[in-house]
């Protein structure tokens, strides 16, 4: 009986640990379940469910018309996470507007098999351009350090294992970086203005749980630290001069469709959920 229960325990720890996306999901539910009952976010309560349940449906739908693996609902799991973290609407056809594009984009906007866009980000993005409603929210995090630094060292622990810590790095090395030289060297502002900046719950989710996507970012290794550098610039910009909300969002979905040109280019290794492990491309894709 108790070697059982050992064997059993241990095929569930190799099973657990195999897949980042385990892991995502944990730390994504933890984040959720402290916003509301912690930090006690106020957002409409259907928002939750609805948000789910649209995205859940609308993965089984491709999974029953494209054959998918039925594992790709742990992805449309991790982005119904990230849409009731980072986005908020008092509207339901607007909430399950974003669900619904944020998954089914995943079908549409592809190259080679691989799509371009991280679900979530295009989902928030083109659910704002497209009606006008809805917001994302970086300041419901507050200031609580304990909490921010909760996210950063799970986040830090998935994107170890999603073999993506080049990206954060870069991006918040580009992002930090601009910012640090104009508001501390240029505008002689106080280490404080940057420390404020920096204490976003909001931004160390983007850096840590999305721009980090394996699936959707460049597969050259060199290209894809380019690439988020990029992005961090771009978001840097746009918040710096144009007073962007939530510009790291914005930055990401400009420059996501450079991807598939980025990887028609520069051959590498792409990521496959499927096999767990990078899979090496041999063939040039045709766009």
């Amino acid at each position: 009986m108790l070697t059982t229960i050992r064997s059993g325990t241990s095929r569930w720890i190799a099973d657990y640990s195999s897949d980042a996306r385990h892991y995502q999901l944990t730390f994504l539910f933890i984040f959720l379940l402290t916003g509301l009952f912690a930090l006690n976010w106020s957002m409409p309560g259907w928002q939750i469910p609805l948000t789910f349940l649209i995205a859940l449906t609308t993965q089984l739908a491709g999974i029953l018309l494209l054959r998918l693996p039925i594992h790709s609902l742990k992805s449309a799991l991790i982005t119904s996470f990230s849409l009731c973290l980072l986005f908020r609407s008092d509207q339901t056809t607007v909430v399950i507007l974003a669900a619904f594009i944020a998954i089914s984009s995943k079908f549409f906007f592809k190259t080679n098999g691989k799509h371009f866009f991280n679900p979530a980000n295009v989902g928030i993005c083109a659910t704002i351009l497209i009606t006008g409603q809805g917001w994302i929210s970086p300041g419901q995090w507050g200031s609580e350090g304990i909490w921010l630094f909760l996210v950063g060292i799970l986040g830090f622990l998935v994107v170890t294992r999603a073999n993506r810590l080049e990206l954060a790095l870069s991006f918040i090395a580009a992002y930090g970086g601009a910012f640090l030289i104009r508001m501390l060297l240029w505008q002689n502002w106080p280490v404080d203005a940057l420390t404020h900046l920096f204490t976003s719950g909001s931004l160390l989710l983007f850096t840590f749980f999305m721009i980090t996507d394996p699936a959707s970012t460049p597969s050259h290794k060199i290209v894809r630290i380019i690439w988020a550098f990029s992005v961090g610039l771009l978001a840097f910009y746009l918040q710096a001069y144009h007073w962007v909300n939530g510009s790291p969002l914005w930055a990401l979905f400009l420059l996501s469709p450079l991807t598939s040109v980025l990887d028609y280019f520069f051959k590498g290794e792409r990521w496959t959920w499927q096999d767990r492990i990078p899979e090496k491309i041999t063939t040039a894709p045709a766009l």
